[in-house]
């Protein structure tokens, strides 16, 4: 299987590189996003685009590429009236993967499927609707329901990705680990207005190194930092170096969410990028990509860098 490969590059301590952002990379090449799902929808209405997505990323050198499921558990659907057809949605998702894959004939590459703990956000904005917020129960069984999803499709391994607020961090693991496939964990931190780091929650600041504690105390086998700034990214890696002896991964943002679109703004050049890799690696980061804002032109750099 793929990940076995991946594994065992990861253990001889060789770089492995993933993919970069897919849902804002769908935006730029012209699929619509909607207004409560984002970029749920475009596994329906915009699949031939996402095959063009993973096959770029794919060619640029990425060894991994990521389900487009970030936005796609029931309750971010439901809003939509795209409840009923979350199987479907998900199911979707794994197939453009797979036929990327196949496109450019490369079957060692692994397909990651996203589970993230999103809910519904205010309108025009990148926060939680709290007057919206679904029980615990609710959460866990629509976070399961996707991870049960991509491991009958044929996922190799589960990517829980923008894990940042604590409740969720716990319901979004625990059904990740419940389907038995290899856990890797993404942590999201924002820089407050004080000048420190702390987890990504957007109404309130939350305590970074507790978010990074509890994050890995689950049996995970790598844990990293991403959909966050390059410069955070670098300042929120000694807490995680700190509490996680496992592999480390960092696939930074650029530009900012605006429901339901990213604004691509003061995107980071490729060869920036690439200098914040180089220094993530000498503090034993082995996985990179990109996140929200990064292309497969971002991908490739790195891809190159680290074949140089």
């Amino acid at each position: 299987m793929p990940y076995a490969k991946i594994k065992k590059d990861i253990d001889q301590g060789q770089i492995v590189i993933i993919d970069g952002g897919t849902g804002t990379e769908l935006e730029k090449r012209g699929v619509e996003m909607d207004p409560n799902a984002w970029c749920g929808r475009a596994n329906l209405d915009g699949f031939d685009t996402l095959v063009d997505v993973h096959s770029d990323y794919i060619s640029a050198g990425a060894q991994i590429i990521t389900t487009n499921t970030y936005a796609s558990s029931r309750l971010m659907l439901s809003p939509s009236g795209l409840g009923d057809r979350t199987k479907e949605i998900n199911q979707r998702a794994f197939e453009a993967c797979a036929t990327a894959r196949d496109k450019v004939k490369r079957p060692d590459v692994a397909i990651a499927g996203s589970v993230s703990h999103a809910v519904p956000m205010i309108p025009g904005t990148s926060t939680s609707d709290r007057s919206q917020m679904p029980s615990e129960t609710e959460m866990f069984e629509a976070f399961q329901e996707v991870a049960t999803i991509h491991k009958e499709s044929g996922c190799d391994l589960m990517m829980l990705e923008m894990m940042f607020d604590p409740i969720r961090v716990r319901l979004a693991t625990e059904a990740a680990l419940s389907t038995g496939l290899p856990v890797w964990t993404g942590l999201s931190a924002k820089r407050g207005a004080d000048g420190k780091v702390y987890a990504f929650t957007q109404d309130e600041d939350q305590d970074w190194e507790e978010l990074v504690k509890l994050a890995v105390s689950y049996d995970v086998e790598a844990a990293g930092i991403m959909h966050t700034p390059a410069n955070v990214t670098t300042e929120a890696l000694p807490a995680l170096k700190k509490h996680f002896k496992g592999p480390l991964t960092a696939y930074p943002d650029s530009g900012y969410f605006k429901a339901p679109n990213w604004q691509f703004h003061d995107i980071i050049p490729p060869n920036e990028l690439a200098e914040f890799a180089k220094l993530w690696a000498e503090s034993g980061v082995q996985v990179f990509g990109g996140c929200c804002g990064l292309s497969p032109e971002h991908i490739q750099a790195l891809s190159q860098e680290f074949k140089a």
